[in-house]
C-alpha cells in the first residue's frame, strides 16, 4: 500500500492532504510506503524540478522548466528486500517518470541510482520538437548510509547529464525502515554538514570582503518561439556570491554570454550560460490572471578556485507588473535568491509576456 501526501513547506501553516502541488511549486512532495502489514518500510519528503533542453524543427534549442507534479502516481514503489533493493516510482504529466533505486547491505543502504524520463511527443510540454520520442537520463549515486538512519539533505543538489538538469532539496529519505519507525537520527549530505547547527538570523560576514566592482554592461535578451520573439530582457547583471565565508563580485558581460529560453501560456524562462556560468535561469510567471512576476532563480557556475556553486529558489516575488506590460527600472535593484547569493540588476527592463512585434509594450 501506497500512502503520500504534499504538504506546504514548513512555515507557511498548511497541509494539503491530496496530490496537489501547484504552479509556485512551494510544496514538499511525502511519501510514506507501507509493507503487507501497513508497517512503514520507505519513507521519502522531498523538492525537485527538471529543466530539459530540446531542439525545435526550425533547428533552434529551447527550454522548458517542470515542477508541477499535480497529478503525481507512484506506481511501482516497492519496499525491496537483499535480492531486490527498494524503489521509489514517479509518474507525472505527459509522459514523464522519476525512479529512485536503493540497495542494502548487512548495515548499510545506498541511493544507488536515480533515472528520468521524459517524452517529447507531448506537443503541449515540448511544442514543435524536432524528435518525438521517448528520452531516459540515468545518474549512479552509490553513497552508503547507516541502516538506520535518516538521509536528510536541505541543500540543493543538482545533477546535469545530456540536456537535463535535476534540482532537489529539502531531502530525507529512509529506504529499509526497520521496525515499521522512521528514524529520528540523520546521515547528512555534505553540503549540510558545512552548516551550522544554529541558524542564524543574519547572514554571517565573510571572512574576505569582496573587491569593489564597477557597474556592469548593460545587456539585451530575447526568446524566439514559432510566432515570433515572446520574451524581451534589457539589464546589467552583478552575482554577489559568498561560499567558505569568501565573498565574489561577478559582473556578467553580454558580449560573451548565450542565451535562450521558452514560452508557454503560464511561465516563460530565459536561461543566461558562458565559460563559467553553466547556467543561469530567470523563470517568470503569470499570477491571478493578470499580471506576472519572476517566480524562480537558479543558477549553477564555477567559481575561480575551481568548485561548482548551485543554487535554486523557485519561491520568488520580484518584478511584479500587469500582463501586456513590461516592467522596468533604472536604479539598481537586489534579487535576494538565498543567503549566499544575491543578483544586483542595473538599467532593468523585461517583459517575458505578450509581446508584439519583438517591441516592449508600456510600463
Amino acid at each position: 500500500m501506497v500512502c503520500f501526501r504534499f504538504s506546504r513547506v514548513p512555515g507557511s501553516g498548511l497541509v494539503l492532504l491530496c496530490l496537489v502541488l501547484g504552479a509556485v511549486s512551494s510544496y514538499a512532495l511525502e511519501l510514506n510506503l507501507t509493507d503487507s502489514e501497513k508497517a512503514t518500510c520507505l519513507y521519502a519528503k522531498w523538492q525537485m524540478n527538471f529543466t530539459i533542453r530540446y531542439e525545435t524543427t526550425s533547428k533552434n534549442y529551447t527550454i522548458v522548466t517542470i515542477s508541477d507534479f499535480g497529478n503525481a502516481t507512484y506506481n511501482g514503489s516497492i519496499c525491496g528486500d537483499y535480492q531486490n533493493g527498494s524503489k521509489i516510482a514517479v509518474q507525472f504529466g505527459s509522459g514523464f517518470s522519476w525512479i529512485v533505486n536503493f540497495t542494502k547491505e548487512v548495515s548499510t543502504y545506498s541511493i544507488h541510482s536515480i533515472s528520468f524520463s521524459y517524452d517529447t511527443s507531448d506537443n503541449t510540454t515540448f511544442p514543435d520538437a524536432k524528435e518525438k520520442e521517448l528520452f531516459t537520463v540515468k545518474d549512479t549515486v552509490a553513497f552508503g548510509i547507516p541502516l538506520n538512519d535518516i538521509f536528510r539533505c536541505n541543500s540543493v543538489s543538482t545533477l546535469e547529464k545530456n540536456d537535463v538538469v535535476q534540482h532537489y532539496w529539502d531531502v530525507h529519505v529512509q529506504a529499509f525502515v526497520q521496525n515499521g519507525t522512521v528514524s529520528t537520527k540523520e546521515f547528512l549530505c555534505d553540503k549540510d554538514k558545512t552548516l551550522t547547527t544554529v541558524v542564524p538570523t543574519t547572514v554571517p560576514s565573510p571572512t574576505t570582503t569582496p573587491t569593489p566592482k564597477e557597474k556592469p554592461e548593460v545587456g539585451s535578451y530575447s526568446v524566439k518561439n514559432g510566432n515570433g520573439t515572446c520574451l524581451l530582457a534589457t539589464m546589467g547583471l552583478q552575482l554577489n556570491v559568498t561560499q567558505d565565508k569568501v565573498a565574489s563580485v561577478i559582473n556578467i558581460n553580454p558580449n560573451i554570454t548565450h542565451f535562450t529560453g521558452s514560452c508557454h501560456s503560464q511561465t516563460a524562462l530565459l536561461r543566461l550560460n558562458s565559460s563559467n556560468i553553466k547556467y543561469l535561469d530567470f523563470v517568470f510567471a503569470v499570477k491571478n490572471e493578470n499580471r506576472f512576476y519572476l517566480k524562480e532563480v537558479n543558477i549553477s557556475m564555477y567559481l575561480v578556485n575551481g568548485s561548482v556553486f548551485s543554487i535554486a529558489n523557485n519561491n520568488l516575488t520580484y518584478w511584479d507588473a500587469p500582463l501586456g506590460s513590461s516592467y522596468m527600472c533604472n536604479k539598481e535593484q537586489t534579487v535576494s535568491v538565498s543567503g549566499a547569493f544575491q543578483i544586483n540588476t542595473f538599467d532593468l527592463r523585461v517583459q517575458p509576456f505578450n509581446v508584439v512585434e519583438g517591441k516592449y509594450s508600456t510600463v
